[in-house]
């Protein structure tokens, strides 16, 4: 019995550390592109005011970023609970009238993900073989990569929540805040 439990405790273990790798990930190509469109939109303005030559570039490229940081940092909020929510109603709720409603925000969450996945790939598929007018290099497709990347990240999420629980906030993690 007690080696089963282990076995079943290695699984969870080892589930957590993925979607904690998961979570990380998502956290440095944010940042990253937040730091890029800190960096792209500031050259804009020189090459546009000082050089009098406006590179064409720029604006598109932190749009691009802009796009990927609001996908991508969206699921991650979302999995630590510090997106925009309205929990007035769910709290004058009896407990077990809470943790329903809880399991099926949890569920339609899971839908939407879902969604964002399955029709964000169609969407990438359609877009495709098209490129971008400022990076002819660039296939249309990779514009919508972030809703897919983003609607497989939440469904990850509504997953750990279902099955094994919330990421731990126990304060060992600075960058998750503690209820």
């Amino acid at each position: 019995m007690s080696e089963e439990k282990g076995s079943e405790d290695s699984g969870v273990g080892a589930f957590r550390r993925f979607v904690n790798a998961v979570y990380w990930t998502g956290a440095v190509v944010a940042c990253m592109a937040l730091v890029l469109v800190s960096a792209v939109i500031p050259w804009a303005v020189y090459t546009r005011y000082i050089l009098n030559s406006a590179a064409s570039w720029p604006e598109p490229m932190a749009v691009l970023l802009t796009i990927g940081i609001t996908f991508i940092g969206s699921a991650n909020c979302y999995r630590q609970r510090i997106h925009m929510n309205m929990t007035v109603g769910i709290d004058l709720l009896p407990p077990p009238l809470r943790r329903a409603s809880l399991f099926l925000s949890e569920l339609l969450m899971g839908v939407i993900a879902l969604f964002m996945f399955g029709w964000g790939l169609k969407l990438v598929q359609t877009t495709w073989g098209n490129s971008v007018d400022e990076f002819p290099w660039m296939s249309v497709g990779v514009t919508y990569l972030p809703i897919v990347i983003s609607g497989a990240m939440m469904f990850l999420y509504v997953v750990e929540r279902l099955t094994i629980g919330p990421p731990p906030q126990d304060g060992s993690d600075a960058h998750v805040p503690v209820e």
